[in-house]
């Protein structure tokens, strides 16, 4: 155990001198000034933390000794805003949101409290071994500061003058998954650069939190008598709306896919459709038709006999080129629109009727994997019709809900553990 004694002056406050036995060997170090006492209380506490032993980093007659960072180094923002310029294949829509995710979750925030004295707090900071903090730049940022600013954005940030108010609200772990990615990928920069600015990257061993903890609250799965409560207020005043949410349901397609869908998509020989374009939001804020989010989302889809006399009745007049769900004015609908003006009026009236859900409308894609996975569909073809680049995210989105194969994998389990039965010796084998 490590021990204070007071070592008085002749003139000033006394020396405080922290003592303990190391291998055998006695060790000291000395705190004088006004506080010299206090410090010496939060050292000894540091020396027994470490085990009787020199705090990692601690420099005698020094402190806490920050390591020789590198020449070029830099600070964070500037190097993260420089690498998101830089990158291609990626629209300006995305670049603009990855500029956003920088400034709002790297950056530390500033607060003016009741007393006019501003604060900061957030963000992605480096701090030092004595409790201290610094400007994050590219070299100085340890996985405990990204461990850190994980947390907080986990917990949250109250305001510490108004009970009840957050300076910062809980993040979703989705959220707060997605700006770790970005975060990872800026430092990876720095490692990968031609002259590399750091060794290692500080995300690569963060602790993240579990998405899969709120799958529920991300995801609402409609059972089929749901949806036809929700179906049949939306056709009472909108027959056409309701038969977009109908191919919606009954597709799995996202609605920048359906809406986006022209006659000349439809092959009405095969019964497919092929799923070409889709709208895309564009950094001022506005929609236009792209191609699909992914290379696999580029996919040919079969259609039901009901799902292809649906569009037979849409497209009857139109030209190859045209849209076939629209509004009342002949553009295609917007989701915003669709939501306020049709969606959510017949969302509250099947509400007041019974329904116990509140769905978007991206609801109708979790609800129709629920379907086909209820009706043992498995999931590499689950995977093919939505369009996912990978199997792994159809199975970290969908996989829990593959109960209904139980039963035949328990059978198989069970007819694969019997064992044969060993033949008698003394058979004669004719």
């Amino acid at each position: 155990m490590a021990s204070i004694v007071p070592r008085p002056k002749k003139s000033g406050p006394p020396t405080f001198q922290v003592k303990w036995r190391q291998d055998g060997a006695w060790q000291t170090e000395n705190f004088g000034g006004e506080d010299g006492e206090a410090q010496a209380e939060q050292f000894r506490a540091l020396v027994e933390a470490h085990g009787n032993k020199w705090p990692y980093g601690w420099v005698r007659g020094q402190g806490f000794v920050e390591p020789e960072q590198h020449p070029d180094d830099v600070p964070l923002l500037p190097w993260a805003h420089r690498y998101v310029d830089r990158l291609t294949g990626v629209t300006a829509r995305t670049k603009a949101d990855y500029h956003r995710d920088i400034d709002n979750h790297f950056a530390p925030q500033r607060h003016t409290g009741p007393d006019g004295a501003e604060q900061t707090f957030g963000g992605l900071v480096h701090t030092l071994r004595d409790g201290r903090t610094r400007e994050a730049t590219v070299c100085n940022v340890t996985e405990d500061d990204v461990q850190d600013w994980v947390r907080l954005n986990e917990e949250g940030i109250r305001d510490p003058h108004t009970p009840g108010k957050w300076l910062a609200t809980k993040a979703s772990p989705k959220s707060v998954r997605n700006w770790h990615g970005l975060m990872f990928c800026v430092f990876q920069a720095a490692v990968d650069a031609a002259q590399p600015l750091r060794a290692t990257n500080p995300c690569a061993k963060t602790k993240l939190p579990r998405t899969d903890d709120q799958t529920e609250e991300e995801m609402t799965f409609l059972e089929h008598e749901e949806y036809a409560l929700i179906s049949r207020e939306l056709r009472a005043f909108d027959p056409k709306a309701a038969d977009l949410t109908d191919f919606l349901v009954g597709t799995g397609l996202r609605w920048g896919e359906v809406t986006a869908l022209q006659v000349r998509d439809v092959n009405t020989r095969k019964k497919t459709i092929n799923i070409q374009r889709a709208w895309r939001r564009q950094e001022d804020n506005t929609f236009q038709v792209g191609p699909p989010k992914t290379k696999k989302a580029r996919r040919t889809l079969a259609l039901s006999a009901g799902q292809m006399e649906l569009l037979r009745h849409h497209m009857l007049g139109r030209e190859p080129e045209q849209w076939i769900f629209r509004g009342r004015d002949g553009a295609a609908w917007r989701h915003s629109n669709f939501y306020n003006r049709k969606w959510k009026r017949a969302l509250e009236e099947a509400i007041k009727k019974g329904l116990t859900k509140r769905p978007r409308l991206h609801d109708l894609r979790h609800t129709h994997v629920s379907w086909l996975i209820a009706a043992n569909i498995p999931l590499p073809a689950i995977q093919v019709r939505l369009g996912h680049e990978s199997i792994t995210t159809t199975v970290d989105r969908y996989g829990h809900l593959v109960r209904a194969l139980d039963g035949e994998i328990t059978a198989a389990v069970e007819a694969a553990m019997v064992l044969p039965q060993p033949r008698n010796r003394l058979q004669r084998v004719v």
